[in-house]
């Protein structure tokens, strides 16, 4: 059974106060350049794993995608069914754990984005289980992509009062969080950090091919190469084919 996750009392405070943060401002271009890379069409379905109030499924699904989104905040959950709602976009929200998901190769392509589900651990070994369930959810020959915040970027411009454990990679940092009332509250955060190499080897490890990793920044996705200039790395990969008669389709 996995455990209660940090991130909801946080999305609970938060509430519509999320789409004020400056990383949400980009979601039309991120949204244009996956659905280029991931290959995307109108009719593709399309799972967002840790969708928050819904900002790239909404974006997906006025492309004509067909979209669903999990998110472990019921908060969450409720904003985003009302955003596509007010829309009458094709797009279903579900409140669950990504670590925990049972879908079985039913989209042609999984995302999960600004450490919507991968990247945020409870415990060692979370991360693995959220990329395992997000390529079980993917179709044979279906696309994958995800974002990871940079190990080099964390260090390299650790905050004042964040600590960083070099062993498990992951940044621990009290932030205060502003609601939608205004009044502040600090929270604990705590965000696995990665290195290119890193994310191959768990991309490869959990049945992905085609891997490549690129240095990106919120609202500004592109296929660059990893620099410890940027913040994030953007995972993007295929689910292996199947294999039949000792040869991959």
């Amino acid at each position: 059974m996995t455990a209660p996750h940090w991130f909801q009392p946080l999305a609970a405070f938060l509430g519509p106060a999320y789409l004020r943060n400056a990383f949400t401002k980009g979601t039309e271009q991120e949204v244009e350049f996956l659905w280029e890379a991931l290959g995307l069409a109108r009719g593709a379905r399309v799972l967002d794993v840790g969708c928050g109030p819904g900002r790239h499924a909404v974006a997906l699904a006025r492309r004509g995608a067909e979209v669903v989104g999990i998110d472990i905040s019921d908060d969450f959950v409720a904003l985003a069914t009302e955003a596509a709602g007010a829309e009458d976009l094709a797009c279903t929200f579900v409140h669950g754990d990504a670590r925990a998901m049972a879908y079985e190769g039913e989209f042609d392509a999984v995302i999960s984005l600004c450490q919507g589900a991968f990247g945020l651990p409870v415990a060692a070994g979370d991360d693995a289980d959220v990329l395992d369930r997000m390529v079980a959810a993917t179709r044979p020959g279906g696309r994958l992509a995800l974002t990871a915040f940079s190990a080099y970027f964390a260090v390299r411009f650790l905050e004042e009062g964040d600590t960083f454990d070099a062993d498990g990679g992951v940044n621990h940092e009290v932030a205060s969080v502003k609601g939608p009332g205004g009044d502040e509250r600090p929270f604990d955060l705590w965000t696995a950090c990665y290195t290119p190499r890193e994310l191959r080897l768990l991309a490869e490890r959990a049945g992905l091919t085609d891997v490549g990793v690129y240095g990106v920044a919120p609202g500004r996705y592109a296929r660059a190469r990893p620099s410890i200039e940027v913040p994030e790395f953007l995972v993007l990969a295929t689910r292996v084919p199947f294999v039949t008669h000792g040869q991959r389709d």
